[in-house]
């Protein structure tokens, strides 16, 4: 994934979540056992709670394996 969509999608779930910012978002979810999750599609927006290392969640709106959390999008893990 490039660099930009990869900051699009963090931006949306910084949004969705009611953060400020990206660091408010990763220290209100760093060490919790769920994560916010975002389909990586480019044309996709799905939002869900996911387990933290999650990088092939499934996505309910286009139908694949491509919800990926807060944490991995960060660079985290």
């Amino acid at each position: 994934m490039d660099r930009e969509l990869r900051r699009a999608k963090l931006s949306k779930l910084i949004e969705s979540e009611g953060f400020e910012n990206l660091e408010q978002m990763l220290q209100a979810n760093m060490f919790d056992s769920v994560s916010p999750g975002i389909c990586v599609n480019p044309e996709c927006n799905y939002t869900v709670e996911v387990e933290p290392d999650q990088n092939r969640g499934w996505c309910e709106a286009c139908g694949t394996q491509t919800v990926h959390s807060a944490l991995i999008l960060a660079g985290l893990i």
